[in-house]
Protein backbone atom coordinates (compact mmCIF):
# COMPACT_ATOMS: atom_id res chain seq x y z
CA UNK A 1 0.00 0.00 0.00
CA UNK A 2 1.73 3.10 -1.18
CA UNK A 3 0.98 5.44 1.67
CA UNK A 4 -0.76 3.61 4.51
CA UNK A 5 0.33 0.92 6.95
CA UNK A 6 -3.16 0.50 8.40
CA UNK A 7 -6.83 0.98 7.54
CA UNK A 8 -9.21 1.86 10.37
CA UNK A 9 -12.94 1.37 9.78
CA UNK A 10 -16.14 2.62 11.31
CA UNK A 11 -18.68 -0.22 11.57
CA UNK A 12 -22.32 0.88 11.20
CA UNK A 13 -22.95 2.23 7.70
CA UNK A 14 -19.39 1.39 6.67
CA UNK A 15 -18.75 -2.35 7.15
CA UNK A 16 -22.29 -3.30 8.14
CA UNK A 17 -25.69 -2.25 6.85
CA UNK A 18 -27.46 -1.65 10.16
CA UNK A 19 -29.91 1.03 9.09
CA UNK A 20 -33.17 -0.94 9.24
CA UNK A 21 -32.21 -2.89 12.36
CA UNK A 22 -31.51 0.39 14.19
CA UNK A 23 -34.21 2.69 12.81
CA UNK A 24 -37.24 0.38 12.90
CA UNK A 25 -36.73 -0.45 16.62
CA UNK A 26 -36.24 3.30 17.26
CA UNK A 27 -39.68 3.99 15.78
CA UNK A 28 -41.06 1.40 18.23
CA UNK A 29 -39.23 3.04 21.15
CA UNK A 30 -40.58 6.51 20.28
CA UNK A 31 -44.13 5.11 20.10
CA UNK A 32 -43.72 3.40 23.49
CA UNK A 33 -42.24 6.48 25.16
CA UNK A 34 -44.35 9.26 23.63
CA UNK A 35 -47.32 7.64 21.92
CA UNK A 36 -46.23 9.35 18.69
CA UNK A 37 -45.98 7.44 15.42
CA UNK A 38 -42.86 8.58 13.56
CA UNK A 39 -42.11 7.59 9.97
CA UNK A 40 -38.89 5.96 8.77
CA UNK A 41 -37.95 9.28 7.13
CA UNK A 42 -38.53 11.08 10.45
CA UNK A 43 -36.00 8.95 12.33
CA UNK A 44 -33.43 8.77 9.53
CA UNK A 45 -31.79 11.98 10.77
CA UNK A 46 -30.64 10.03 13.85
CA UNK A 47 -28.90 7.34 11.79
CA UNK A 48 -25.45 8.90 12.14
CA UNK A 49 -25.72 9.67 15.87
CA UNK A 50 -24.22 7.58 18.69
CA UNK A 51 -27.00 5.81 20.60
CA UNK A 52 -26.98 7.91 23.77
CA UNK A 53 -26.98 11.13 21.72
CA UNK A 54 -30.22 9.93 20.10
CA UNK A 55 -31.71 9.49 23.58
CA UNK A 56 -30.62 13.03 24.50
CA UNK A 57 -31.98 14.55 21.29
CA UNK A 58 -35.34 12.90 21.96
CA UNK A 59 -35.27 14.20 25.58
CA UNK A 60 -36.29 10.87 27.06
CA UNK A 61 -36.36 10.48 30.82
CA UNK A 62 -34.49 7.39 32.08
CA UNK A 63 -32.23 7.62 29.03
CA UNK A 64 -30.04 4.66 29.98
CA UNK A 65 -32.99 2.33 30.55
CA UNK A 66 -34.64 3.38 27.28
CA UNK A 67 -31.33 2.97 25.45
CA UNK A 68 -30.91 -0.54 26.89
CA UNK A 69 -34.40 -1.43 25.62
CA UNK A 70 -33.57 -0.03 22.17
CA UNK A 71 -30.40 -2.17 22.08
CA UNK A 72 -32.51 -5.20 23.06
CA UNK A 73 -34.96 -4.54 20.19
CA UNK A 74 -32.05 -4.03 17.78
CA UNK A 75 -30.52 -7.36 18.79
CA UNK A 76 -33.90 -9.08 18.38
CA UNK A 77 -34.47 -7.58 14.92
CA UNK A 78 -34.94 -10.58 12.67
CA UNK A 79 -32.84 -9.57 9.65
CA UNK A 80 -29.93 -8.32 11.75
CA UNK A 81 -26.85 -6.59 10.38
CA UNK A 82 -25.57 -7.54 6.94
CA UNK A 83 -22.05 -7.07 5.58
CA UNK A 84 -21.83 -4.72 2.60
CA UNK A 85 -20.96 -6.71 -0.50
CA UNK A 86 -17.25 -6.89 -1.27
CA UNK A 87 -15.91 -6.35 2.24
CA UNK A 88 -14.71 -9.89 2.87
CA UNK A 89 -12.62 -9.66 -0.31
CA UNK A 90 -11.23 -6.30 0.88
CA UNK A 91 -10.37 -7.65 4.34
CA UNK A 92 -8.66 -10.73 2.92
CA UNK A 93 -6.70 -8.72 0.35
CA UNK A 94 -5.37 -6.22 2.90
CA UNK A 95 -4.57 -9.11 5.22
CA UNK A 96 -2.51 -10.83 2.52
CA UNK A 97 -0.65 -7.58 1.86
CA UNK A 98 0.13 -7.26 5.62
CA UNK A 99 -1.88 -4.05 5.93
CA UNK A 100 -3.07 -3.72 9.52
CA UNK A 101 -6.84 -3.37 9.98
CA UNK A 102 -8.77 -2.00 12.94
CA UNK A 103 -12.17 -0.61 13.91
CA UNK A 104 -13.15 2.51 15.83
CA UNK A 105 -16.86 2.52 16.62
CA UNK A 106 -19.42 3.79 19.13
CA UNK A 107 -20.68 0.20 19.42
CA UNK A 108 -20.56 -1.47 22.82
CA UNK A 109 -18.47 -4.62 23.23
CA UNK A 110 -21.69 -6.65 23.47
CA UNK A 111 -22.95 -5.24 20.16
CA UNK A 112 -19.54 -5.82 18.57
CA UNK A 113 -19.62 -9.47 19.62
CA UNK A 114 -23.05 -9.91 18.02
CA UNK A 115 -22.39 -7.94 14.83
CA UNK A 116 -18.71 -8.67 14.13
CA UNK A 117 -17.49 -11.69 16.09
CA UNK A 118 -20.45 -13.90 15.20
CA UNK A 119 -19.72 -13.17 11.52
CA UNK A 120 -16.04 -14.01 12.12
CA UNK A 121 -15.02 -10.56 10.86
CA UNK A 122 -13.10 -9.67 14.01
CA UNK A 123 -10.31 -12.06 12.97
CA UNK A 124 -9.13 -9.41 10.51
CA UNK A 125 -9.00 -6.65 13.13
CA UNK A 126 -5.81 -6.09 15.08
CA UNK A 127 -7.49 -3.47 17.29
CA UNK A 128 -11.11 -2.63 18.16
CA UNK A 129 -11.75 0.63 20.03
CA UNK A 130 -15.37 0.58 21.21
CA UNK A 131 -17.73 2.68 23.34
CA UNK A 132 -16.36 1.51 26.70
CA UNK A 133 -12.73 2.13 25.81
CA UNK A 134 -12.75 5.96 25.89
CA UNK A 135 -14.56 8.61 27.92
CA UNK A 136 -14.97 10.84 24.87
CA UNK A 137 -16.45 9.64 21.57
CA UNK A 138 -16.55 10.72 17.94
CA UNK A 139 -16.45 13.46 16.71
CA UNK A 140 -13.80 13.82 19.43
CA UNK A 141 -10.49 12.32 18.19
CA UNK A 142 -9.87 10.31 21.40
CA UNK A 143 -11.01 6.90 20.04
CA UNK A 144 -8.88 7.25 16.89
CA UNK A 145 -5.86 8.41 18.90
CA UNK A 146 -6.27 5.41 21.21
CA UNK A 147 -6.35 3.15 18.15
CA UNK A 148 -3.14 4.73 16.82
CA UNK A 149 -1.54 4.10 20.21
CA UNK A 150 -2.49 0.41 20.12
CA UNK A 151 -1.31 0.06 16.52
CA UNK A 152 1.92 1.91 17.40
CA UNK A 153 1.56 4.04 14.29
CA UNK A 154 1.46 7.77 13.59
CA UNK A 155 -1.48 9.66 12.09
CA UNK A 156 0.27 9.81 8.70
CA UNK A 157 0.43 6.00 8.55
CA UNK A 158 -3.32 5.34 8.57
CA UNK A 159 -6.61 6.17 6.89
CA UNK A 160 -10.03 6.14 8.55
CA UNK A 161 -13.00 4.90 6.52
CA UNK A 162 -16.42 6.15 7.61
CA UNK A 163 -19.84 7.28 6.45
CA UNK A 164 -20.81 10.17 8.74
CA UNK A 165 -19.86 13.74 9.57
CA UNK A 166 -18.75 12.65 13.06
CA UNK A 167 -16.37 10.12 11.46
CA UNK A 168 -14.96 12.85 9.20
CA UNK A 169 -14.57 15.37 12.02
CA UNK A 170 -12.87 12.80 14.27
CA UNK A 171 -10.37 11.96 11.51
CA UNK A 172 -9.64 15.63 10.81
CA UNK A 173 -9.15 16.37 14.52
CA UNK A 174 -6.78 13.41 14.83
CA UNK A 175 -4.79 14.48 11.76
CA UNK A 176 -5.76 11.29 9.92
CA UNK A 177 -6.73 11.00 6.24
CA UNK A 178 -10.42 10.23 5.68
CA UNK A 179 -12.07 7.94 3.13
CA UNK A 180 -15.77 8.70 2.69
CA UNK A 181 -17.85 5.51 2.41
CA UNK A 182 -20.78 6.81 0.37
CA UNK A 183 -22.49 3.39 0.07
CA UNK A 184 -23.81 3.58 3.65
CA UNK A 185 -24.05 7.34 4.06
CA UNK A 186 -27.38 8.99 4.84
CA UNK A 187 -26.02 12.52 4.38
CA UNK A 188 -22.77 13.98 3.11
CA UNK A 189 -23.49 17.43 4.56
CA UNK A 190 -20.36 18.89 6.13
CA UNK A 191 -18.00 16.28 4.67
CA UNK A 192 -16.21 18.90 2.62
CA UNK A 193 -12.71 17.67 1.83
CA UNK A 194 -12.27 13.93 2.32
CA UNK A 195 -8.99 12.61 0.94
CA UNK A 196 -10.93 9.86 -0.87
CA UNK A 197 -14.54 9.22 -1.88
CA UNK A 198 -15.45 5.56 -2.27
CA UNK A 199 -18.60 4.38 -4.07
CA UNK A 200 -18.42 0.70 -3.01
CA UNK A 201 -16.26 -1.36 -0.63
CA UNK A 202 -14.11 -2.85 -3.41
CA UNK A 203 -12.97 0.68 -4.30
CA UNK A 204 -10.83 0.53 -1.15
CA UNK A 205 -8.51 -1.81 -3.05
CA UNK A 206 -7.39 1.22 -5.10
CA UNK A 207 -5.42 2.21 -1.99
CA UNK A 208 -3.06 -0.70 -2.62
Amino acid sequence: MGKYKAVIYDIDGTILNTLDMNMIPLIKIIKEETGEKWSYEDVLKFASYPGMKVMEELSFENKEQVYARWVQYVNEYEEGATVYKGFEEVFECFDRKHILQAVVSAKTTKQYDIDMKEKDLDRFMKVAVLAEHTDKHKPHPAPLLKCLDHLQLSANDVIYIGDTLSDYEAAKSAGIDFGYATWGSVSGEGILEPEYIFKEPRDLLHLL
